[in-house]
C-alpha cells in the first residue's frame, strides 16, 4: 500500500506517494525524492520554544530553537531539557543555550536578542 506524504522542502507542496520499495512519484524536484525517503525512515524536525531569562527589570521568555534537526522522536527530551533552562541577559541571537542537547549533537541557540 502506497504511503501519501505532501512535501514540505519547498513552496511548492507536491503530492507524493511513495511505495513499499521506496518509489517516490508525485515530486517534482529530486528534493521531494530525498525528503519522503527520510520522512519514511529517519524523520527529523527543527524544535522551536521559549526559556526563561532574567534581566535587571524582570523574567521574560527568550525564543530559542535546535540550530539542526534533531530526530523526531527526541523532541519530548529536549522539551524537557529547555524546560530547565534559566538564563541571564544580555543574549544575542546565535548565542549557544544549551552545548550538544540530549547527546544529539545539536545546540539549542537563542532567535532573539534580549538586552538589559
Amino acid at each position: 500500500m502506497a504511503k501519501e506524504l505532501i512535501c514540505i522542502v519547498c513552496p511548492r507542496g507536491c503530492r507524493l506517494s511513495v511505495d513499499e520499495k521506496m518509489n517516490v512519484t508525485g515530486n517534482f524536484c529530486p528534493r521531494g525524492t530525498k525528503y519522503a525517503i527520510m520522512e519514511l525512515t529517519h524523520p527529523t524536525r527543527m524544535v522551536t520554544s521559549t526559556v526563561k531569562i532574567r534581566l535587571k527589570n524582570g523574567y521574560y521568555r527568550l525564543p530559542v530553537k535546535t540550530n539542526i534537526a534533531i530526530p523526531k522522536e527526541k523532541i519530548f527530551d529536549i522539551m524537557r531539557e529547555i524546560d530547565k533552562v534559566l538564563v541571564v541577559g544580555p543574549i544575542k541571537i546565535g548565542d549557544v543555550i544549551i552545548k550538544n542537547v540530549c547527546g544529539l549533537g545539536a545546540d539549542i541557540i537563542a532567535t532573539k536578542n534580549m538586552e538589559e
